[in-house]
């Protein structure tokens, strides 16, 4: 605060204001701030200056009752910014060394090092001059925005599919991993602006101070480490929060009594998840935890299972570097052998013919781990592909279990990464179905790319035809929503800002707005950004230094072109979360809507072919800009949920399904319902034998589609059969293009008007004319600005607009 007081006395003698001039300071003090304001930066000078007309206006706002939270947020990067450059200033070698670790950024290291400080300064100045902008058009009565709905950090709770806060639905926001070594309790790091969740285990690795809950809490002798114990129980009882579970590491002494524990181990998950000695231990873990954090505010967003597990178990794949599941013990081999014992009905003869083997018993099952992509589609490929699936689930339903013994009303959730469903790969062990529906809580870290991908040979195809991979994001939030539609989705780690992919140093806060503002439309309740490196003096935290007793330059190459060099974005996130936050109610609303169109989706097939969700994400592009909530549907689905939920089913590209996904599309007709099928699909079972049955319309209605129908003519199909459940509104676009690239929601509200989400995710601006399908007259409003607006318009690339259309 005492920088900022100076800094506001230095701007406003700058601008020959007698705000300073008129205290009773002697008229030396006025010279020393004369010539402190002297050695000050041009950039710094006018960024100050214009925090002294900000915060004059944000008097003046006050004076009004005009809520000014979003300024204060402004006012605070601002100055953490300032501060932040002048550190960067004058330590440019650590700076330097910070880009140096980024392969992308490593050849400029110096240029970028020495002009990083002056670029932070020009963002600065242009958040202030925007912010000034805004409070201006409010001031003057051009514009009128809602208060803004601030998280209560202490009283918030999770109901059944949302978080709480004083009445209204809120969405929780803050970064994973803050800076180590910083008490939980210190506001510089812990507020509104950044999020002031309490992390349980938010570090990296099981260092000495880490929170996180890790395998090194129990001692050979059966004992907790209480120090260790400690770390977790002084976690202070004021802010909510989530613990995590860290399974990164395993002691010496557990692999001293079994020498296997970490075969078949992957990046985090250090050891097998079948040892027993494991499981006894960690078991142990779970109860005692669980006990001693029962009620605590800390875990009112749950228990993390895991961070982004995965156990890819096929020859020459990416994780190999990380020796994971170079092999497989023998826990991990005789519960796969059980597993097939189980799957065949002690048919060995059935085995021997798939597999071509000649097993005597199936105690001499054997197979080779990693295993040779080439047999993918193969009868052996899909057992071990299904097989890791289920071993994984049940580890985590063992957590689980453990966990509510002991506390059985505590929330859960695991951090899957989007890659195991929306890629093609399937041998990482990892059935995104089964955990949503596990876990209490759905977990994950979306993310999205909002610049080109930074890595040699790495595709960027997106960028031909849109501002940002918002693909990635959707089917993905799409998917979990259909799975779990009834449970609270947590983004645990979101990489919507940078990731190891992609980072722009310059990166667009439209972007940051749109891609914010689409995950949560499509389901996200909280999340916590990658990620907040910066003490509080402006220094990179302790594990980018090297202050502790590791260092790792894969983190601190995530540091060099990330938010923590861009007030911008950082701004802009707490920026668009407030917004969100005002109109939380409106956003529920939108988002709690039937999904009327449905795809089909078969792990079956996932694990069986190599392009099964390239082609079902081409589908699923083609459907998005329509006005309708998209989702899908599974066997599970379709067994556990209600079918009334949405009116047709598209099977596309699904030729591998087993027998009981084929009698759950069955059950789905005779009870009524409708079917797009393809000519390829449902033809093979999860061995590639032919199936004999086909579908039959029974009660329902079966769309056969001609071997040459393409994704054009199957969206025209299905939007036909779901016409009557397309939304009043409508929306005509012109943006240049073939393709569309606006997206809206839309849904009726009591008072006969229509609450309309618009985001446009293309490069151009739409040209946009917004109707009733009844042909009524329309008024309507911006509700962000309270505005009103004519039905044809234009939006921006990565605008956002959420009106009121009320039929005249």
């Amino acid at each position: 605060m005492k920088h900022h007081l100076l800094g506001a006395c230095i701007a406003s003698t700058l601008m020959f204001s007698v705000g300073c001039s008129q205290s009773s300071e002697p008229q030396s003090a006025i010279t020393q701030v004369k010539a402190e304001a002297s050695t000050l930066s041009p950039l710094e000078q006018e960024a100050r200056a214009k925090l002294v007309t900000l915060e004059s206006m944000m008097d003046e706002a006050r004076a009004k009752n005009i809520d000014v939270t979003r300024e204060e947020t402004l006012v605070w990067f601002s100055e953490q910014f300032i501060k932040f450059a002048n550190w960067d200033e004058a330590n440019p070698e650590a700076i330097e060394a910070a880009f140096g670790y980024e392969r992308y950024y490593a050849p400029n290291k110096t240029e970028l090092a020495a002009t990083l400080p002056d670029f932070e300064r020009t963002k600065v100045i242009d958040i202030l001059d925007k912010g000034i902008d805004v409070l201006g058009q409010e001031l003057r009565g051009e514009i009128k925005r809602r208060p803004v709905n601030k998280v209560d950090w202490q009283g918030t709770k999770a109901a059944d599919n949302m978080f709480v806060s004083n009445g209204k639905p809120i969405f929780p926001y803050d970064y994973f991993s803050k800076t180590v070594g910083q008490p939980l309790t210190n506001t510089d790091i812990y507020n509104d602006h950044l999020g002031a969740l309490y992390h349980g285990g938010e570090n990296l690795y099981p260092v000495d101070h880490d929170r996180a809950i890790n395998s090194f809490l129990v001692k050979e002798d059966g004992t907790f480490d209480q120090d260790l114990l400690k770390e977790l129980t002084d976690i202070p009882d004021t802010n909510i929060g989530f613990l995590y579970y860290w399974i990164m590491g395993i002691p010496e002494w557990i692999e001293k009594q079994e020498p296997e524990v970490r075969k078949g181990r992957s990046l985090f998950t250090g050891f097998d998840i079948d040892n027993p000695l494991a499981r006894e231990v960690w078991g142990k873990i779970i109860r005692k935890t669980g006990e001693l954090t029962k009620g605590k505010k800390v875990t009112e967003l749950g228990f993390v299972l895991a961070n982004e597990p995965h156990w890819f178990a096929e020859k020459d794949f990416w994780t190999a570097r990380f020796h994971e599941m170079t092999s497989i013990s023998s826990y991990t081999l005789n519960k796969f052998r059980n597993w097939l014992n189980k799957k065949y009905a002690g048919d060995l003869a059935q085995l021997n013919a798939n597999w071509n083997t000649h097993f005597a018993s199936f105690d001499e099952v054997t197979i080779e781990i990693p295993i040779d992509p080439a047999l993918k589609g193969q009868p052996i490929w899909y057992d071990w592909s299904r097989y890791n699936m289920d071993r994984s689930t049940d580890w985590f339903t063992f957590m689980q279990n453990e966990l509510h013994s002991v506390n059985p009303d505590a929330d859960t959730h695991i951090k899957i990464m989007p890659r195991m469903f929306m890629d093609n790969v399937r041998s990482g062990g990892i059935d995104t179905e089964a955990l949503a529906e596990l876990t209490t809580m759905v977990g994950h870290d979306a993310k999205s790319f909002g610049s080109k991908n930074i890595r040699p040979g790495k595709s960027s195809k997106w960028m031909e035809k849109y501002a940002y991979y918002w693909g990635y994001v959707a089917m993905f939030h799409d998917f979990m929503e259909s799975v779990a539609p009834d449970k609270i989705n947590f983004n645990s780690e979101s990489h919507f800002l940078s990731s190891g992919q992609w980072r722009d140093l310059d990166t667009r806060t439209s972007y940051v707005r749109s891609v914010y503002w689409l995950a949560t439309l499509l389901g996200m309740d909280a999340n916590t950004g990658w990620f907040w490196a910066r003490d509080p003096d402006g220094s990179p935290e302790d594990r980018l230094e090297g202050e502790l007793d590791f260092f790792d330059p894969g983190l601190a190459g995530a540091y060099a072109g990330s938010n923590n060099m861009q007030p911008q974005v950082t701004n802009e996130v707490t920026q668009v979360m407030f917004d969100l936050n005002s109109f939380s109610e409106e956003i529920i609303d939108l988002r709690e809507q039937p999904r009327p169109l449905r795809l089909f989706y078969s792990e079956t097939t996932a694990i069986n072919t190599d392009d099964y969700m390239t082609k079902g994400y081409d589908l699923y592009e083609s459907l998005f800009f329509e006005g309708f909530p998209m989702g899908f549907v599974t066997k599970n689905i379709i067994e556990k949920q209600d079918n009334a939920q949405w009116d047709t089913v598209v099977v596309y590209n699904n030729p591998n399904v087993s027998d009981a996904e084929f009698a759950a599309l069955q059950s789905y007709l005779d009870q009524g319902g409708t079917i797009i099928l393809d000519a390829k699909s449902l033809k093979l079972n999860e061995y590639g034998q032919a199936r004999k049955q086909t579908l039959k319309a029974s009660k329902g209605k079966l769309i056969a589609l001609d071997p040459n129908a393409d994704i054009a003519k199957i969206k025209q199909i299905a939007l036909t059969e779901v016409a009557d459940s397309m939304p009043d509104v409508m929306l005509k676009e012109d943006n240049s293009e073939a393709f569309k690239t606006t997206t809206w929601r839309t849904v009726k509200q009591p008072d006969g008007s229509y609450l309309v989400n618009i985001l446009n995710v293309g490069h151009n601006t739409a040209q946009l004319d917004l109707s009733l399908a009844n042909g009524k007259p329309v008024a309507i409003t911006n509700l962000m600005t309270s505005n009103s607006m004519d039905s044809q318009f234009e939006l921006q690339s990565e605008g956002v607009l959420l009106l009121s259309v009320m039929p005249k």
